[in-house]
């Protein structure tokens, strides 16, 4: 987005706000979502106090769907001559940045949308989406609006009211909204957005149950962190399963964290324990233990998939001449798995000695360190995991204390949790764990001597 001065809709007096006119998902994989959600281009006019979007002439571009549409607003009251010398710029943009073997016949026939539903609508053709469907939605957004149009006193009868529209796409919306205007800075829109979202989980009965299965989830985090605090063993990870038995979506969520944990060894403990019980409790073991069985093989056969999509994503960046820029590309399937993906590949480069393509891959993870957040620092985190004992990694951490952030701490542990998950890679995880300890240790050891001075 650019800074542009626009004339307010309502009093037209100038106002200074970012302002898109190209939605090109080839550049920002989340130029979709954005164009869907309706939060773009919006000001505030501190003149007459308008709220709202500004009329602009919209460009969106979907190369994989070989979609090019346009939309110039019919209330700016521009003669057609004058719209295609308007919009000519931003459709040279698009066929610029595309490679000469990637321009195909759709660049040369942009599609015209004579509304802006009309826009949406076509967008979303291309994903299957129904007429009902947006139907749907737009009764959702509706709602949305009039709850923020009222005080937040004459919320919950309203929701009261309108209950059979809360479900998971309208808190999907929701989330997108509030997503949209805190990327945009609009931080008012964003706790105004934030207090419906709440109102709305406490005043029906989905959201309710929505608001339970979150502190189910919480309730596993920290049973796992405490128990981890002085080392997760087989016994430990066992009794925490066992007394989440009941709880669906807490045994989930211990499954999904704990999973390299959950090997021969910790099966034959829940056999012993089915053995040494008898009755009821045995049969409620027995029936835990095959489920625990189908989860982890549910888990080993989706991490193994996204582990091939992320090599294949990592191979593609590495043929391109550029990786930098492919890369940056590519950032919308970049996660945890693909900078796993990408540190294994990595220390077998190095252990290689294959020193043409450890700099590729240095390429790769140069380019995504510098649009992350500073946690996802794989060199110290690879550098840690090399260091040959525990004065090593210490020694580590005092060097690059600066990088020891929260965000650091988060995409180690996230990091540890997912090695975990992983037949194979105890090694790995046990080495991951350890330096995770120190590192919490260091950490926790800085903001107490900071707590002190």
């Amino acid at each position: 987005m650019a800074k542009t001065t626009v004339s307010c809709p309502q009093c037209k007096q100038p106002v200074t706000a970012d302002i898109t006119r190209l939605f090109d998902v080839s550049q920002d994989p989340q130029a979709k979502q954005t164009l869907l959600s309706g939060a773009y281009n919006l000001i505030q006019c501190p003149s007459c106090g308008y709220r709202g979007q500004v009329p602009t002439p919209v460009v969106y571009h979907d190369p994989e769907n070989e979609l090019l549409l346009t939309f110039f607003p019919p209330e700016l009251g521009v003669p057609v001559n004058q719209q295609e010398q308007m919009i000519g710029p931003i459709l040279k943009k698009v066929m610029e940045s595309l490679p000469m073997e990637k321009r195909k016949a759709y660049l040369f026939k942009p599609e015209t949308m004579l509304t802006r539903q009309r826009l949406v609508e076509r967008v979303l053709e291309e994903d299957g989406i129904t007429h009902e469907m947006l139907e749907a939605q737009q009764k959702q957004l509706n709602f949305l609006q009039r709850l923020a149009s009222v005080s937040p006193e004459s919320r919950p009868e309203i929701i009261k009211q309108e209950e059979e529209l809360v479900n998971e796409d309208l808190l999907m919306i929701l989330q997108r909204l509030i997503q949209s205007a805190a990327a945009s800075g609009d931080e008012q829109s964003a706790d105004v957005l934030a207090g419906l979202q709440q109102q709305i989980l406490e005043n029906t009965d989905y959201g309710k149950e929505v608001l339970s299965q979150v502190q189910e989830q919480q309730a596993a985090f920290q049973a796992l962190e405490e128990a981890s605090k002085s080392g997760l063993t087989r016994e430990k990870l066992l009794n925490l399963i066992v007394d989440a038995a009941d709880s669906e979506i807490r045994l989930v969520t211990l499954v999904s964290m704990a999973r390299g944990g959950m090997d021969y060894g910790f099966f034959q403990a829940l056999t012993d324990r089915i053995q040494q019980s008898t009755g009821a409790e045995q049969a409620k073991l027995t029936e835990l233990r095959e489920k625990l069985l189908e989860m982890t093989h549910e888990i080993d056969e989706a991490i193994k998939e996204q582990e091939n999509l992320a090599g294949q994503l990592l191979d593609e960046i590495l043929s391109k001449d550029n990786i930098e820029e492919s890369t940056l590309q590519a950032l919308g399937g970049v996660n945890e798995i693909f900078l796993e993906v990408l540190r294994k590949r990595i220390q077998t480069a190095r252990s290689e000695n294959n020193d043409s393509l450890l700099a590729k891959l240095q390429k790769v993870a140069g380019a995504i360190q510098k649009v992350s957040a500073p946690g996802a620092n794989i060199e110290l985190i690879e550098a840690l995991i090399q260091a040959e004992d525990e004065p090593a990694i210490k020694a580590i951490l005092e060097e690059n204390a600066d990088e020891v952030t929260d965000e650091f701490m988060q995409f180690l542990m996230n990091l540890m949790n997912q090695t975990q998950q992983q037949q194979g890679r105890e090694a790995a995880a046990e080495k991951l764990q350890q330096v995770y300890r120190h590192a919490l240790r260091f950490s926790m050891k800085r903001n107490l001597e900071s707590a002190a001075e």
